[in-house]
C-alpha cells in the first residue's frame, strides 16, 4: 500500500542542497519525468536564465553522482535535466534504502520541500526513524496515501464527516473550556445533535485509523 510523504530539508544540510544554485527569494521546482529503460530524472525548470544560475560554471562538476544538463527554454522559464544516484548523498541514499523516490519538489535559499512516494507505510516509519541519524534536520510535513481503497487523500474522512470536524475545531469545540456545544454545531449544520455527535465519533475513528494506525493489510 503506497504512501505520499511532503518533507522538508534544509538546504545547506544535503548535497543537492549546498550545490544548486537557488537564489534568495527565487524559487526552483523540480518534477521526475519518466526516462528511456527503468531509470527516471527530475525536471528542473528555473524563472531566470540558466546562464545567470550558473556563472560559476557546472556546480556538480565535482560531485560524483550527480548530472546537469540544458534542456531547453519556455517563455521566461529554463528547463534543465538533472539526475543523482542514490549514493551521492545520505538523504538520497536513505530515502532510497527505504524504497522512496522523489517525485516533486519546490527549492528556496533556506529550504528544499521534496514529495516523495514510498511502496507502504513500513517503509516510511523505517526511513523516519532513520532520519534520526542523519546529519540533517528532517520534518514531515504531510503524510496521505493515495491507494487506500475508500480513503483518499483525506485519509477515509466522508466529505460530511470532515465538514462536521472542521467546524467542530474552528468553533472550539475541542477547546479547553469548550467554546461551543454539539447543540449549536447541529443548528449551523441543519442537524440533530445526535447527528453531530456520530459523525465526529465516527470521523475521529476514520482519521486515527487511515492517519496513524498504519496496517498495510
Amino acid at each position: 500500500m503506497g504512501v505520499i510523504v511532503e518533507l522538508q530539508i534544509p538546504t545547506h544540510q544535503f548535497e543537492f542542497g549546498r550545490r544548486f544554485p537557488t537564489r534568495a527569494g527565487a524559487v526552483t521546482d523540480i518534477e521526475r519525468v519518466n526516462a528511456e529503460g527503468d531509470g527516471s530524472d527530475p525536471i528542473v525548470s528555473f524563472s531566470a536564465p540558466v546562464d545567470d544560475r550558473f556563472d560559476g560554471g557546472d556546480p556538480f562538476a565535482d560531485a560524483d553522482g550527480f548530472r546537469l544538463e540544458f534542456v531547453d527554454g519556455l517563455d521566461d522559464r529554463e528547463l534543465c535535466l538533472v539526475s543523482w544516484e542514490p549514493g551521492a548523498d545520505p538523504f538520497f541514499q536513505l530515502l532510497d534504502e527505504c524504497g522512496g523516490s522523489v517525485r516533486r519538489g519546490t527549492g528556496t535559499a533556506d529550504t528544499w520541500t521534496f514529495e516523495a512516494e514510498f511502496p507502504s507505510h513500513d517503509d516510511f516509519s523505517t526511513f523516519r526513524s532513520a532520519c534520526d541519524d542523519l546529519d540533517a534536520s528532517v520534518e514531515i510535513q504531510r503524510v496521505y496515501n493515495p491507494t487506500s481503497a475508500g480513503t483518499g487523500a483525506w485519509y477515509g474522512l466522508t466529505p460530511r464527516q470532515r465538514t462536521t470536524l472542521e467546524l467542530a475545531v474552528e468553533r472550539g469545540y475541542y477547546d479547553i473550556p469548550r467554546r461551543c456545544t454539539t447543540i449549536e454545531l447541529a443548528d449551523d449544520l441543519g442537524i440533530s445533535d445526535q447527528a453531530v455527535t456520530e459523525r465526529l465519533r465516527r470521523g475521529i475513528v476514520a482519521f486515527v485509523t487511515n492517519a496513524l494506525l498504519f496496517d498495510d493489510e
